[in-house]
């Protein structure tokens, strides 16, 4: 299977960039609109949360540091949605092409997880502009986002893969997991520190395997510090184990999934 995907490297490749290229054809903007969709929420989150609301951070007094919080976890949190989410209904998209042409059907995943990763690229040049304007500037763990870069794609990879094959069987799943990621959202440590949740909450945040690496974007864009090594064994392992079992699910109901699309 692997040698398949490596024989296909230029298709995938191409169908990366035909897939950024064709999301906007006929828009003015075209790619801006990758960076201005997650920046326009955070904005807003920024805006209704520190200025109306008047959020602050503890620990710290510049008034930069809650939209900076904000901005870095949501860089964290688009890339593993927009992962998963399309790779939940990228078989069922593209069943078309999968019963006309003939290639390894892993390819479409993998399309959408270069996609993704060519957006998170665009949307952190974006976010270090903003910083610029905000008078601040990332210190030597900025080292750290390709790791988290990685496990997020892994995890949110895995997962995608997963739950992308049981939606061509089970449509519901697709609906359920809509519901899921916005409750999951909120447990996640972006719109607020995770040290102002009540203790009896804080098991949630540690059973999140996305909360360790939220925290190691803003760590790394934000507070300048180094995450704890032992905060990522988690997340490390729930990728590794979810690309696996991804893999092997996937070989197990490839034969039947054009039958059932």
């Amino acid at each position: 299977m692997f040698r398949s995907l490596w024989r296909y490297r230029h298709f995938i490749i191409s169908s990366i960039r035909g897939d950024l290229k064709g999301r906007f054809v006929r828009s003015r903007l075209g790619g801006l609109w990758f960076i201005l969709h997650p920046l326009a929420q955070a904005v807003i989150f920024s805006i209704v949360l520190s200025e109306v609301l008047n959020a602050r951070l503890p620990d710290t007094d510049s008034p930069a540091a809650y939209p900076i919080y904000l901005l870095s976890g949501m860089a964290a949190w688009t890339l593993f949605s927009e992962i998963l989410t399309r790779s939940m209904t990228v078989f069922i998209e593209q069943a078309p092409v999968m019963k006309k042409i003939a290639f390894p059907r892993l390819c479409l995943p993998i399309i959408v997880g270069g996609t993704a990763l060519i957006n998170q690229v665009l949307l952190l040049v974006a976010l270090f502009v903003i910083f610029i304007f905000l008078g601040h500037m990332p210190g030597r763990t900025l080292i750290l986002l390709p790791i988290g870069i990685i496990l997020i794609a892994a995890i949110g990879f895995g997962l995608g893969v997963i739950l992308g094959v049981m939606n061509v069987f089970i449509r519901d799943v697709a609906q359920v997991m809509t519901i899921v990621l916005q409750l999951w959202y909120w447990l996640t440590p972006i719109v607020y520190p995770a040290n102002v949740l009540p203790e009896k909450y804080r098991i949630i945040l540690n059973l999140n395997p996305i909360t360790p690496l939220v925290a190691l974007y803003q760590d790394a864009l934000l507070f300048n510090r180094w995450p704890s090594p032992e905060s990522l064994i988690a997340p490390a392992a729930l990728g590794l184990l979810s690309m696996t079992f991804a893999i092997v699910f996937f070989r197990r109901a490839s034969p039947e999934l054009i039958d059932v699309l």
